[in-house]
């Protein structure tokens, strides 16, 4: 088949944008009272929102709290469900959130994305009229011309990638070519004559995949394999699977050690998919790059070359991230023609408490318990309303805290609200999906197990306890409302955090922005050189091959032969050892052995931690989160690699503290911004924890820090630092005394600012300021990642360096406190118990550093 025109196979973004009515009440900032922001914009992802009926006025506490004995329900009334294409002016929907007593000055800003009208597209040709009745039986009449053009060019042997928004059917985009596939290749004895291989980052998300492919009713052999799987099970899979649904794990662990078992599976595969691949960055999507490359590899043995598909409602720049991902030539596909209602998107930011945190410093108030107190107003009204929460424990604090109040206006109401999570048998959560469908229940409190694509339909609202750490993640769940062409609201809740505070207070560098890039190094030693050991024991390598897994794998083999772990042959390399070369590598780990997670009393494995990640969240009185469960670590065996914990349901969350130390190993790049110097390059970090603090849930404020002894730990890995030197400093005016206060608090705002440009969490970063460094001879301020090797996060950081430091002192000048606070230059790791921190000194500092920094911000 010909290939897709590329007037079909086109990128469509729209930056049109449109002025709405300012509100009567005005949006306090500091000491500044100003409009909120508006915007109308199109072409976002667009969820939508199904009409909030009046909201309930409610006393609060000195504390920010809510007090349940002052709750005033004078307005609140039930109703039936809002009709799915009703629709509020922007005005009258804030108004019925913001303007009720104690919540003023929350809202920051406010997004509204238009509605969007569907374009419908004929079915291929080449689909079978078996394969076409039965999503014509589900409802699809008609596909979407996104859905085809996908479907088209995947037919054709292009490997694709759609990235179109959130419940935007990508899944047929991939069903309809692979189950066409096997339809048309099974023999004349039902024998297998193509296969599609589909992998999801979960369990849950490949099972929920697997439930709508089953309802499709199709003759065609669907199995899932994972780690629940039966032998049984897996043997059936092997000899008869066609669709078969898996993850990177058991590929990286089962499939490919084990090819020769699996090999008519692996010689017949006609599709390969990869969904949510926006899931695989850091040192795990490096992983998972490799693992992809062995398959293509152990494909090719077998005389197959499958056509992949891969598929993100939220991926920046999509052919490169699948480019790098799989190691192909890969056609984006970004155009969205299916229909979405209208959106309205809320940045809220909580009060100031009367509570004095660390140091003095002023602490707003939690962001679960301002959720909370939203859950319940929307709840009484009817709005069906999804709120995501960080923990478990967070999560049924959540539906507890807004059942009660609730249970103080109608008896009835309380059985409306539910929780989420991780851990829940896949009964419970279907029972709980199919009650917030029907409307049983109205209210539901939950972790990011609702994150990914599992269908949940029919919701009004969406509230976000805190920013979930990138934009991707971010519209995911503001996706997961007004499903089809119903409307939306979506609520982000800032938590103190500096980037929380300047995303609310710099809503383009949330909404106008592009996700992030999905940042990973393939060519990490680290990473690629478990690998490389693990295909040799697939197949001897060949120097044939050394290109599939990049430029430097030459190098990395010579390295690990020089190590012993492959030998050097006529054939190519070999492994010789009688070990699984694939054990050298947890996909999911940062390197090292990992530490077991027992529990105490049985001595039961509950999961696994990084070993560069132990010290800091499986030391003895942590509180650990594990599948959203909350587990008390009594005690850390880092000898043989061991943390027993008891399931525990503290008052409490726990923060690790350390002491850090670096030097410079090598400098990669280098760049002059005028007298100041930004690098980027290898460094040696000594580190160690040295105390712990535990903080009051919810509410955040520090209970009490005890010390631990640990011991220090090295790790060589990839750093950007900038240089200012002696007469920058004291041109900018800044006092000696000043100095190290100043770079301390640069470096902490810093660091809470990189997600906003790098995909990581900030506990993937780490950073050292000094006013007076022994390899720079000047100030230096570090921010280094906290894996081997490197994960790209401070390369990213190198790269947008401008934006990025421009942000922290955006960041840190907006704050409404007065000296530092959690929200800008207070850190929750830090080792030296937030002292000094200079808040006017950082300000004055980053200027200086800016100042000769180049005017177009870098984009790499």
């Amino acid at each position: 088949m010909a290939r897709p025109s590329t007037s079909r196979v086109a990128r469509v973004r729209s930056t049109t944008a449109s002025p709405v009515p300012e509100l009567v009440r005005t949006v306090r900032r500091g000491r500044e009272t100003r409009p909120p922001s508006f915007r109308v914009v199109s072409n976002h992802v667009a969820p939508g929102f199904a009409g909030l009926p009046n909201s309930s006025p409610r006393g609060v506490t000195a504390s920010g709290e809510v007090d349940p004995r002052s709750v005033a329900f004078a307005r609140l009334r039930r109703v039936s469900p809002p009709h799915p294409h009703a629709s509020t002016s922007v005005d009258a929907l804030v108004r019925r959130l913001s303007e009720v007593p104690g919540r003023e000055d929350r809202l920051r800003h406010l997004e509204v994305l238009p509605a969007r009208d569907a374009v419908h597209e004929d079915w291929p040709d080449w689909v079978p009229d078996d394969v076409r009745g039965a999503f014509a039986a589900q409802g699809v009449a008609r596909p979407w011309r996104h859905q085809v053009v996908a479907a088209d060019a995947a037919h054709a042997g292009d490997h694709v990638i759609v990235a179109t928004g959130t419940a935007s059917g990508k899944s047929l985009a991939y069903q309809l070519p692979g189950l066409s596939a096997i339809r048309a290749a099974r023999g004349p004895r039902g024998e297998r004559g193509a296969a599609v291989l589909y992998l999801a980052p979960t369990k849950a998300l490949a099972h929920d995949q697997l439930a709508g492919l089953s309802s499709l009713g199709l003759d065609v052999r669907l199995a899932a394999h994972d780690g629940d799987s039966s032998h049984e099970e897996r043997d059936w899979t092997r000899d008869f699977g066609e669709y078969v649904l898996t993850n990177p794990d058991m590929l990286h662990r089962s499939l490919l050690p084990s090819h020769h078992r699996w090999s008519r599976l692996l010689g017949s595969l006609q599709y390969v998919v990869v969904d949510e691949c926006h899931h695989y960055r850091g040192v795990f999507g490096a992983h998972v790059s490799h693992v992809l490359r062995r398959l293509r590899r152990v494909c090719a043995m077998y005389g197959a070359h499958p056509t992949f598909v891969l598929a993100s409602a939220t991926v920046a720049e999509p052919e490169v991230t699948a480019s790098r991902l799989t190691g192909l030539d890969v056609v984006a596909l970004t155009r969205d023609d299916s229909p979405r209602g209208t959106v309205s998107v809320l940045l809220w930011e909580p009060p100031f408490t009367s509570y004095a945190g660390e140091n003095g410093a002023p602490v707003r108030r939690a962001a679960s318990s301002e959720v909370a107190d939203l859950l319940a107003d929307l709840v009484a009204e009817d709005v069906r309303t999804l709120a995501f929460i960080r923990s478990r424990r967070g999560a049924e604090q959540v539906a507890l805290t807004a059942s009660e109040l609730l249970a103080e206006i109608d008896r009835s109401l309380p059985d409306k609200v539910a929780a989420y999570r991780g851990g829940y048998l896949p009964e419970e959560r279907r029972a709980l999906e199919a009650a917030l469908r029907r409307g049983d229940l109205v209210g539901l409190a939950a972790t990011n197990a609702l994150e990914l694509g599992i269908d949940i339909s029919g919701l009004d609202a969406v509230l976000i306890a805190g920013f979930p750490g990138t934009r991707a993640a971010f519209w995911q769940q503001v996706g997961r409302a007004g499903r089809g062409s119903q409307d939306a609201l979506g609520v982000l809740v800032a938590k103190d955090d500096p980037l929380d505070t300047y995303l609310v207070t710099h809503p383009e560098m949330l909404i106008g922005a592009p996700v992030e890039a999905s940042v990973f190094d393939p060519s990490n030693p680290h990473v690629m050189g478990p690998h490389l050991c693990a295909a040799a024991q697939e197949s001897p390598l060949t120097e044939a091959d050394l290109p599939l897994f990049g430029p430097t794998a030459r190098t990395v083999v010579d390295e690990l032969v020089r190590l012993g772990l492959l030998r050097v042959r006529p054939r190519g390399w070999f492994w010789t050892d009688r070990s699984r070369a694939a054990d050298l590598a947890d996909i999911r780990s940062a390197g090292g052995s990992a530490v077991q997670l027992i529990e105490a009393d049985t001595g039961r494995v509950v999961g696994t931690v990084d070993a560069s990640g132990a010290h800091n969240q499986a030391h003895a009185g942590a509180v650990y989160v594990h599948q959203g469960e909350t587990w008390l670590v009594e005690s850390l065996d880092l000898e043989h690699h061991v943390a027993a914990m008891r399931r525990d349901e503290p008052s409490y969350s726990t923060t690790a503290r350390e002491v850090t130390d670096i030097g410079i190993v090598s400098t990669r790049e280098r760049r002059s911004w005028g007298g100041c110097e930004l690098s980027l390059g290898e460094v040696d970090v000594s580190h160690q924890v040295v105390s712990f603090l535990k903080r009051r849930q919810p509410g955040g404020e520090v209970l009490s820090e005890e010390s631990l002894d640990l011991p220090e730990r090295t790790l060589r890995t990839t750093a950007v630092w900038w240089t200012v030197p002696d007469n920058v400093v004291a041109e900018s005016g800044l006092a000696a005394l000043d100095v190290p206060g100043a770079a301390h608090a640069a470096e902490h705002c810093s660091i809470g600012l990189l997600p906003l440009f790098a995909t990581c969490d900030r506990w993937d970063i780490g950073g050292v300021s000094t006013a007076r460094h022994a390899d720079t001879g000047v100030l230096t301020v570090f921010v280094y990642d906290g894996h081997p090797g490197g994960a790209g996060f401070a390369e990213r950081g190198f790269h947008t360096a401008v934006s990025w430091l421009s942000a922290t002192r955006e960041a840190i000048a907006g704050c409404e406190c007065t000296s530092g606070c959690p929200s800008c230059i207070q850190s929750p790791k830090c080792g030296n118990q937030n002292n000094p921190l200079d808040k006017a000194g950082a300000i004055s500092l980053l200027d200086a550093l800016l100042a000769g920094a180049p005017r177009t911000p870098e984009e790499d």
